[in-house]
Order: C-alpha cells, then sequence, then structure tokens
C-alpha cells in the first residue's frame, strides 16, 4: 500500500524541518496567545455593551469560541515548540513520542475545528450586529427615565457614558430623543400646564419634548449647551438645525457601535486566519517529522534515508481494506453455511 503524500527526507532536511517547526511553533504560540488577549478584549467589550444590545444577538458567541481556538492553538504551539526541540537529541525524543500523537489528534480535529468555526463566527456573525443594536438602543433609550424601576435603574448612567465616550447621540441621531420620554415623571411639576398639555396630547400619555439629555452636548462647542426647543427657530436664532454638530454630536450610537464592534470583529478574523494558517503549517511539519523518526526508531541523525508521509496508505488501499474488513466480517460462519444439495443419481437405463 502507497502512503499518502510521501516525502523522502535525508538527514539535513530532517534537521532542516525539525529547526523550521521550532520556530514555526513559536510563531504559532504567539499568535494563539495574541488571538486570545484579543478575543477577551472583545469579550470585556460586549460585557460592557450588553445593556445596548439585544439578548437573542449571536454575536456574543464569537469571542467565546474564539477564546478556546486560541488556547488550543497556544498549547499546540508551546507543546510543538518542544517536541521539535527535543526531536534534535535522540536523549530527549523519546518522552515526547508519546505526546506527540495525541497532540496530532487533538491539534486537528479539536483546534483545527475550532478555529474553523470562530473564522466561520467571524465572517456571518457581525451582520447580525445591525438588529441587535437597533432593538437593544431603542430599549435602552425607553428605560432611560427608569431610574427607580428595578432591572432598569442603570439605564440612565449607562446611556450617558456611552453617548459621552462614544461621542454619539441617540440611536441615529439626536432627534429620536424626540419620541420617547426620557425626563422621569418624578421630575414633572403636575400643576404646569405645559406639563398637563403635552401628557394629554399624546397618545401613549407620554411627556414628548424637543430636546436631549446633556450626554448629548459636544464640550468642544464655542457656546452654551442648546438641549431644549432644538426644532423651533425662533427659540435659538443662533442654532441651526442642519449643522447639530455645531452643538451636539452629530453621529448616532447605532453607527458608531457597529463600526466600532464589526472593526474588532474584522481584525480577530483576520488574526485567526493567520492563526489557522500557522497551525495547519505545524501540525503538517510534525506528522512528517513523526513519521520519519519513527522510520528511524526516533533517532534524527540516523543514517540513510527515510520517508515522512501522512497516512500509511491511500485512500483508496483503506476503503477497499475496511470494506474487505467488512465483507468477512459479515461472511457467514462455515457451520452455518447451508449444505449443498447432492446431485441426483442416475438410475439403471430402463429397458
Amino acid at each position: 500500500m502507497a502512503p499518502v503524500l510521501p516525502l523522502v527526507l535525508p538527514l539535513q532536511p530532517r534537521i532542516r524541518l525539525a529547526q523550521g517547526l521550532w520556530l514555526l511553533s513559536w510563531l504559532l504560540a504567539l499568535a494563539g496567545g495574541l488571538t486570545l488577549l484579543y478575543s477577551g478584549h472583545l469579550q470585556v467589550q460586549l460585557w460592557h455593551l450588553s445593556t445596548f444590545l439585544a439578548p437573542s444577538c449571536p454575536f456574543a458567541a464569537l469571542p467565546r469560541v474564539a477564546l478556546a481556538a486560541g488556547a488550543v492553538a497556544l498549547g499546540t504551539g508551546l507543546v510543538g515548540a518542544g517536541t521539535s526541540r527535543a526531536s534534535l537529541d535522540a536523549a530527549q525524543y523519546p518522552p515526547w513520542r508519546k505526546v506527540l500523537g495525541p497532540l496530532l489528534v487533538v491539534g486537528t480535529a479539536g483546534g483545527g475545528g475550532l478555529l474553523v468555526l470562530a473564522l466561520g463566527l467571524a465572517l456571518a456573525l457581525p451582520g447580525s450586529l445591525d438588529t441587535g443594536l437597533e432593538e437593544g438602543l431603542g430599549t435602552a433609550l425607553v428605560h432611560y427615565k427608569d431610574t427607580e424601576v428595578p432591572g432598569h435603574c442603570h439605564a440612565k448612567r449607562l446611556l450617558d457614558e456611552l453617548q459621552l465616550r462614544h461621542h454619539c447621540c441617540g440611536r441615529h441621531g439626536y432627534k429620536d430623543w424626540f419620541g420617547v420620554q426620557w425626563v422621569s415623571s418624578r421630575y414633572l411639576d403636575p400643576n404646569d400646564q405645559d406639563v398637563v398639555d403635552r401628557i394629554q396630547s399624546n397618545v401613549e400619555g407620554l411627556y414628548l419634548i424637543d430636546g436631549v439629555p446633556f450626554s448629548c452636548c459636544n464640550p468642544h462647542s464655542p457656546r452654551p449647551c442648546l438641549q431644549s426647543r432644538l426644532s423651533d427657530p425662533h427659540a435659538h436664532p443662533l442654532f441651526d438645525p442642519r449643522q447639530p454638530n455645531l452643538n451636539l454630536w452629530a453621529q448616532g450610537c447605532h453607527g458608531v457601535l457597529l463600526g466600532h464592534l464589526q472593526g474588532l470583529a474584522s481584525t480577530l478574523g483576520s488574526m485567526l486566519a493567520v492563526t489557522f494558517l500557522l497551525q495547519t503549517l505545524v501540525l503538517l511539519g510534525l506528522r512528517y517529522l513523526q513519521t520519519a523518526l519513527e522510520g528511524l526508531g526516533g533517532v534524527i541523525d540516523g543514517e540513510g534515508e527515510t520517508q515522512g508521509y501522512l497516512f500509511p496508505s491511500g485512500l483508496k488501499d483503506m476503503l477497499q481494506t475496511a470494506w474487505r474488513q467488512g465483507g468477512v466480517a459479515h461472511r457467514p460462519a462455515p457451520e452455518e453455511t447451508p449444505p449443498e444439495e447432492a446431485p441426483p443419481k442416475e438410475g439403471p437405463p430402463e429397458a
């Protein structure tokens, strides 16, 4: 049976293979560590922004899978570096021979599978952020006033911090605040006729104003912040509603957060792709090194040429062997074979 992808490895190519694998393994460990740190950074970002993402948004699965993939890649790189270095010394290599086989299985099935899954999630899941942020930010704006309601008492503080930190206002713009009641009812005077008129004029009984919270104000504005009566052209003669960025943050938080998280996912996807490439090269090299050294009894500087390969026999031969073994396994036992009928004996010819 011919092996799959055989490669003849004399002494010097075997040594260069082991040395190159040592370098590639450390690069894989570095890439795995960076993937681990970056996916952890993305996980922390999602923890801080969880209030503004819909609970049904599947994007949170990306950093979790990437964390597992980075950890396996880091472990594969460290063990691969130790194995390739030990293979240069016949006295140090034997203990690593028991580790190399499980490493190849775990690295290929577990690490490769996790990296492919994480890379697929990095390409597919950022599209779900649009809907998740749309729903999450809308809910946060509605609960901005509920500072004394259990479960929503931190919504105001978190949304103010979000708008100040990311320089954004509202979901898609500052006018989003015009359609929600963001002033708590405890601060409204029920005897004020203007308050009564505004509440009665709304079908849902909400107190709506053409104003925004203080966190929408741009501190770089040369004039005091204008927060109320923004749709009245006579209230602020110097305020131009067509250029609100002179006074308020121009961008909505949806677009800012969408670009921020998609940028993190894109960078993580690039790191996962590099890690997957390095892990593939390391595992292939370790397999060739393992099979070559097994042919020499575990001694890299053994005399003569040896052959490295991926599998001991071709796919066709392996399938034929499995088919034959399956046919033998299902063949009936000799005692179960029905006896053959004896041929009829010819009688004497009739007279």
